[in-house]
């Protein structure tokens, strides 16, 4: 059953926003990082979908929503547009469930624009000024984003996202396929890029302060052998930030929505459950 065939829109900041929008009860908003969109959060669904209300969105510049590039996409800017969209669905008791730099926006939503917000789930997330890592660093080189607009193909992503997996087997056309989608454009690819060019850490490293006061439920989630973001960040996030609950999944690569979704699925509803007695 495909969940991603009754896309909404939504127009914010000169960038047309995708998200969907699917089952009943508390709201649950999804919030990717940087080389996927909405569909890595795919084998969640079926798992979540009889318990909770879940909004999945493409970023600007991902999935299919708008690539404007005329600004920012820094995350500070996805923090700033998400919130928009936080407040025009009037969600409130919201979840937010985070992944890479995904998790960067969803801590500055948390610390910025707390009073819609329940609780905050860090999938692997980034932090602090432990990213970003390669191979996005090398694409904010003007020189690199040159050479990448021309040769970025299928074989160099396909490397990319094996990398990223624990379960490598799981790597199959319809996966790669799906990776792919965005970058079949020269239109993609320049959002993509941009993407990676505006990446900023200093955006995190000015609310390191504000999250050693977050009184909010955080889970903070690693999948142990993600390659891309090392294990220091969810350590340090969970050291910081008071009460924060801390799991590992030793089977789970960066792609962990990918390796683990029942593991992933279990921790989050265990969360979210927990809080609610």
């Amino acid at each position: 059953m495909s969940y991603f065939t009754n896309p909404h829109k939504i127009d914010i900041k000169n960038q047309s926003l995708v998200y969907y929008r699917m089952g009943k009860g508390e709201p649950l908003l999804f919030i990717h990082g940087i080389t996927t969109y909405s569909f890595i959060w795919r084998q969640l669904i079926p798992l979540l979908i009889d318990k909770y209300e879940l909004i999945l969105v493409d970023l600007a510049g991902c999935g299919d929503s708008s690539k404007n590039i005329d600004d920012s996409l820094s995350i500070k800017n996805h923090a700033k547009m998400l919130h928009l969209l936080i407040e025009q669905l009037l969600l409130k008791n919201l979840h937010l469930i985070s992944h890479d730099v995904g998790g960067g926006i969803a801590q500055l939503i948390t610390v910025h624009y707390p009073h819609r917000i329940k609780s905050l789930t860090l999938i692997n997330s980034v932090g602090y000024d432990f990213w970003p890592v390669q191979p996005i660093i090398s694409m904010r080189t003007p020189i690199i984003r040159h050479l990448a607009m021309a040769t970025l193909d299928m074989g160099a992503l396909k490397f990319i996202i094996k990398r990223g997996l624990f379960h490598r087997k799981k790597l199959d056309t319809e996966l790669m396929e799906l990776f792919w989608k965005p970058l079949k454009t020269s239109e993609g690819r320049k959002a993509f890029l941009f993407f990676a060019h505006c990446l900023d850490n200093k955006n995190l490293l000015e609310i390191s302060d504000e999250l050693t006061k977050l009184k909010l439920p955080v889970l903070i989630i690693r999948g142990d052998c993600d390659v891309f973001l090392g294990k220091t960040i969810s350590e340090r996030l969970h050291k910081d930030i008071p009460n924060s609950q801390y799991e590992v999944i030793s089977t789970g690569g960066h792609f962990i929505q990918e390796d683990e979704p029942e593991l992933l699925a279990q921790n989050i509803h265990h969360f979210i459950s927990n809080i609610n007695e």
